[in-house]
């Protein structure tokens, strides 16, 4: 989005390096340098407590020894399927058991607590409440009594989240969320300053004190000369690539593609060297001389790294956090509403082609010039999935997740207003929505207001349930 600028300025900022580095002169957070030490990266341990002794089959408040090793089976299919995470499985019939399974886990590895035996989760939970571990508690039908704590332990203050349910996905699904604690714990972020979006979220310190991310800004000479010394077999490689999937180019040059492929391969250079998890650039609007960002993003973002444009700081976590949890990449987009359709439309230059995932499919695209600088540049217009369930959403203030579902029920053959990919979704009430629209934020900054990330698929309860375990909450938008 370009607030209050014209074509010429955009160009005018081809001293930009300049400029970016008085901006961040002062920059509070360490820089990147051209050889980062090395980070080692280990899968995230989660520890699963089994609590109390099996029942018998025909009797009694608690699992039987065939749900218990249905539940063992699961856990195990979850730990291979996701990859990332490491369990440390046992039972308990003491809190001083408990206390051992949770030091051989290690101190920040969160809890999957499961009824086996009726009351024996308050019987021996004590010491996870005590430590401040993230819990979440899987309760089967008919498991035990001790389900109903686990909201009384929340509202007490401690991140405890209830899963009660037959279906043994739902191991999966806290898996999912517990995991995305410690895998936040080890993410390094790459900012080009300037950063934007809401005040706590720019500030590097408090990333890291709430969750525990590295924040690290980049000098744009570094850049640069990555993408002069950019492989050209690589670039070349880059260009066919868009060039040949397109289904068809509009407004870009073969100059305009190449440039944007250039950029795109000295960034995902840069990720790779600098080792990081996702990346802000606070000036992108400022690099059409050297070619636009957006092309780049798209690859990162369809290789599970989180992009964000205009140095949105709340997106770019926001991101993470989908991915963490769901291994799905986040579009990035301005919001606009058309209350005759009760829909809300996203749109923004780029976006990823692999909603679905890394291993999914691309979504067809075409190449367009951007639309907001005199069609100049190279950036995707990509055609999303009409019917596609939703999630749109946004992490402010370290705090909050404003969420809220939706479906896809337009999406134009060729943008002609506004940024090149749209969507637009029918939602529960677009004029309340509107009304309300960022009415939690105290800020003024448009981007800030305007920016969701949306996700294919219902998120709604993985987020109350993620918010709880973080000690965040949920603000339903419409």
């Amino acid at each position: 989005m370009c607030e209050h600028c014209t074509r010429r300025q955009f160009f005018g900022v081809s001293a930009a390096g300049g400029m970016m580095l008085a901006s961040a002169a002062t920059w509070p957070y360490a820089w990147a340098s051209a050889a980062p030490a090395a980070r080692p990266r280990g899968k995230s341990r989660i520890c699963v407590i089994f609590t109390g002794e099996p029942q018998p089959e025909d009797r009694n408040w608690g699992a039987d020894q065939t749900q218990v090793k249905a539940m063992k089976a699961r856990l195990a299919k979850a730990e291979k399927d996701l990859g990332n995470i490491e369990l440390v499985i046992g039972n308990s019939r003491s809190p001083e058991e408990t206390e051992a399974l949770m030091n051989e886990a290690g101190p920040d590895a969160p809890v999957l607590a499961t009824n086996v035996q009726n009351f024996a989760m308050t019987r021996v939970i004590d010491p996870v409440l005590k430590s401040g571990r993230p819990m979440a508690v899987f309760s089967l039908p008919a498991s035990g009594h001790d389900w109903m704590y686990a909201p009384r332990w929340l509202r007490a203050g401690h991140r405890v989240a209830l899963l009660p349910s037959s279906d043994l996905d739902e191991l999966e699904r806290a898996l999912r969320l517990l995991r995305v604690i410690p895998m936040m714990r080890q993410t390094r972020i790459l900012l080009f300053p300037p950063a934007r979006g809401t005040e706590p979220a720019q500030s590097g310190e408090q990333v890291k004190k709430v969750l525990g991310s590295e924040v690290l800004a980049v000098e744009e000479k570094l850049f640069d000369e990555k993408i002069n010394n950019a492989d050209e077999a690589a670039v070349k490689a880059e260009f066919d690539a868009w060039a040949n999937g397109a289904k068809r180019i509009i407004e870009p040059n073969q100059e305009d593609i190449m440039k944007a492929a250039r950029v795109s391969v000295a960034l995902q250079s840069l990720m790779n060297e600098q080792q990081a998890d996702a990346l802000a650039i606070g000036t992108c609007m400022g690099w059409l001389p050297k070619g636009f960002p957006c092309l780049g993003f798209t690859r990162l973002r369809d290789r599970g790294i989180p992009a964000a444009c205009e140095g949105d700081m709340d997106s770019t976590l926001t991101m993470l956090l989908f991915q963490y949890a769901f291994d799905k990449p986040g579009f990035q987009g301005n919001a606009t509403f058309d209350t005759s359709k009760n829909a809300l439309w996203t749109a923004h230059c780029t976006a990823p082609l692999k909603m679905d995932g890394a291993d999914g499919e691309e979504a067809p695209y075409l190449l367009r010039g951007h639309s907001e600088v005199g069609g100049s540049g190279c950036v995707p217009e990509i055609q999303y999935r009409l019917g596609q369930t939703i999630t749109r959403s946004k992490f402010v203030n370290l705090d909050t997740i404003l969420a809220s579902t939706g479906k896809i029920i337009e999406v134009p053959e060729q943008s002609v207003h506004a940024c090149r990919t749209q969507i637009v979704t029918e939602v529960r009430d677009a004029a309340k929505m509107a009304a309300n629209w960022s009415s939690y934020l105290q800020t003024e900054d448009a981007m800030t207001l305007l920016h969701r990330v949306v996700v294919y698929g219902d998120h709604m309860q993985s987020l109350r349930h993620l918010a709880n375990l973080m000690g965040f909450q949920v603000v339903e938008e419409g």
